[in-house]
């Protein structure tokens, strides 16, 4: 495998590219990039889906690619940054957990969901917070379990 200056990069070189790769701050940032695009998709295909006001259908065409765009793009942008925040809150908070408990096993999964959930539930109080946290906590613990033995 070729660097961009045409030779073989150096051990070191490969082991600080591992060592960036493997860092929380990396695994933060790119699961929030990479929610954020996937998000936007599927903002883009749940909006396209949406239900369209018959007054809506009596106005011109433009009118109604621009409305429709327009909506699309906000609906869009919305989901994107939902998914983005889900994912560097899950991913960071887990390699946390991994980092601290030196394993790398479902309950990092199980206690990353719990503190995804209840972080995400915190504006609804108490009792969204319990209930955030075992449904994200449930949520990440099956799909660890699928993805571990499958």
């Amino acid at each position: 495998m070729n660097g961009p200056f045409n030779r073989e990069p150096t051990p070191k070189e490969v082991e600080l590219i591992h060592s960036v790769m493997e860092s929380c701050p990396f695994k933060f940032v790119s699961s929030g990039a990479i929610g954020f695009a996937l998000g936007g998709v599927f903002g883009i295909f749940m909006s396209s889906m949406d239900f369209t006001p018959p007054e809506a259908i009596e106005q011109p065409t433009r009118v109604q690619l621009r409305n429709m765009l327009r909506d699309m793009g906000k609906k869009s942008y919305s989901t994107a940054k939902n998914f983005a925040v889900v994912g560097a809150i899950y991913s960071g908070t887990e390699c946390i957990i991994e980092g601290y408990r030196a394993k790398n096993d479902l309950w990092n999964s199980v206690s990353a969901g719990c503190i995804t959930g209840g972080i995400l539930a915190a504006p609804t109080g108490p009792r969204g917070v319990v209930f955030g946290c075992g449904g994200f906590a449930a949520f990440s613990a099956a799909i660890d379990y699928f993805l571990r033995d499958h």
